[in-house]
């Protein structure tokens, strides 16, 4: 009989980097094109959250919002991530609980129609949510949905359906916060363990405060380097999972990786887990 071993400690994002950012920007809104500028400059990799609901009638017009071509041809081959951010933006809290479920549901199904791929992450509306709502995502195929909750930290996720970040762009701790990340391991006094970096925001909210230049440094600073690993948030999610899944025979010396993902480990030295593949360790 085998037993899972799940300590994180051990793992590795791919390449065996022990650091990983992931950014997470909401609403389908016009200040995108410039931050995916910005990223594809840096290297970073994000995700952006679309009321499908709520696109704008025409191009060009007053408000923040793309049309439904607009955004098309803005994400489609950004090699960013689109996710649900609820049909209509609607404060979910405030539904019954069908209403709650076509809010996740048709988003769903307009996005993967408009992206033709299959999606399943999310970000919450207000950063709205209860257990209620986390059941009915689970229903509707979500698999992680990101909150309002900013944890200041580099933890791994342990609950990606209530999924917190590091922080908000506005955040008045973010560059201590980015230059405690990116110390090298050996000037860190703690561990071991991997890091997550993960931002959120609205790209408006540079517009509105004039400060552009606060993403563009976090991003000159963060980006372009070879000992961080820049993913969307369904990949992050998806490479945890694929590190978790992973079977340990008792004694710990034989693993089996069952994911169809290359699974990086720091266990008896550097190893990577193929998939399909059952590995024996040599101390």
């Amino acid at each position: 009989m085998a037993t899972k071993i799940n300590k994180r400690r051990h793992l590795r994002f791919p390449g065996f980097k022990q650091k990983a950012l992931t950014l997470s920007y909401d609403d389908g809104v016009k200040q995108d094109r410039r931050l995916i500028e910005l990223m594809q400059k840096y290297g970073v990799k994000g995700t952006f959250n679309i009321n499908s609901g709520l696109y704008a009638k025409v191009t060009g017009g007053s408000g923040n919002r793309l049309t439904l071509e607009e955004c098309k041809e803005l994400y489609l081959n950004s090699g960013m991530e689109v996710a649900v951010h609820g049909y209509k933006h609607a404060k979910i809290l405030e539904l019954d609980s069908a209403k709650q479920v076509f809010e996740v549901i048709k988003d769903r199904e307009e996005l993967e129609k408009t992206y033709d791929r299959i999606i399943q992450g999310m970000a919450y509306a207000y950063g709205d949510y209860n257990d209620d709502v986390v059941e009915i995502l689970k229903l509707c195929g979500i698999k992680y949905a990101r909150t309002t909750i900013s944890n200041e930290n580099f933890d791994i996720p342990t609950d990606f359906l209530r999924l917190p970040a590091t922080c908000h762009h506005k955040n008045a701790k973010l560059f201590e916060l980015l230059e405690e990340f990116l110390k090298p391991e050996e000037e860190r006094y703690v561990n071991r363990n991997p890091r997550l970096f993960y931002l959120w925001g609205h790209s408006y909210e540079f517009d509105n405060d004039n400060n552009w230049h606060v993403i563009e440094e976090f991003l000159s600073k963060v980006g372009n380097r070879d000992d961080v690993w820049y993913a969307t948030n369904m990949e992050v999610y998806d490479y945890v999972q694929a590190y978790d899944n992973l079977v340990f025979s008792l004694d710990g010396k034989t693993v089996y990786n069952p994911s169809a993902i290359d699974v990086y480990i720091d266990y008896y030295g550097n190893n990577v887990i193929k998939p399909g593949e059952t590995k024996k360790f040599e101390e």
